[in-house]
């Protein structure tokens, strides 16, 4: 994710380079409209993705590309091009609070994935344990964002529920993962199914998207 980000930005800043090449003194500094706004659909989107729609960078962003009276889009133009080279010079310098979001998800990502390859291979317990490492850190990760005291699983899946982070209902399914993790943990496999494995990843894998994301 974060090399395709990378890669995004470096496309879209030689994009930049495209349609500024477009200006026409002759016709008051008018640019490629058409091109322009292509342009700034798919810069909103990247921002979007490696920013948040709540970062300062995207939110610059749209209010840079307000047009002031008299101007041309050239002059937008300038604006706009100069926040996304401020984001993309902090994504690159690592100084964005959501590459640290993003790091956390390709490692998530990794771990499930080899939890599946094990379960795979046919040894679900080791996948279990896996698997529940991954939904434990996701806890501590949410307890940390939301200023809740970080515990044992149980306890930080109570407490997220109280505090309205999510339902009733997910807390439940989180309690049925925490049971199966520890089946697997005290080396109990007759007390859990590879099936229940594989719906327990699947599970995981929505809190992640659903929470972390």
């Amino acid at each position: 994710m974060i090399k395709r980000l990378s890669q995004r930005f470096h496309e879209l800043n030689q994009q930049l380079n495209v349609v500024e090449a477009t200006v026409n003194a002759g016709t008051g500094n008018k640019i490629d409209e058409e091109m322009f706004l292509g342009w700034k659909v798919k810069t909103k989107n990247l921002l979007t993705n490696a920013c948040g729609e709540k970062s300062q960078h995207f939110q610059s962003f749209l209010k840079a590309e307000i047009p002031q009276p008299m101007e041309s889009s050239y002059y937008i133009l300038k604006r706009v091009g100069a926040v996304f080279l401020a984001a993309k010079e902090d994504f690159e310098g690592g100084y964005l609070a959501s590459l640290k979001s993003l790091v956390q998800a390709e490692v998530f990502e990794s771990e499930l994935e080899q939890a599946s390859e094990l379960l795979r291979s046919g040894y679900k317990l080791a996948s279990a344990v896996i698997a529940g490492v991954v939904l434990e850190t996701a806890l501590r990760d949410l307890c940390s964002t939301h200023g809740l005291p970080i515990g044992k699983l149980d306890t930080m899946n109570g407490q997220l529920a109280k505090a309205g982070v999510y339902n009733k209902l997910q807390q439940k399914r989180i309690t049925a993962i925490a049971d199966i993790r520890n089946s697997a943990a005290h080396g109990k496999p007759e007390e859990f199914t590879d099936l229940d494995v594989e719906n327990m990843i699947q599970d995981i894998e929505g809190v992640l998207l659903s929470y972390l994301a």
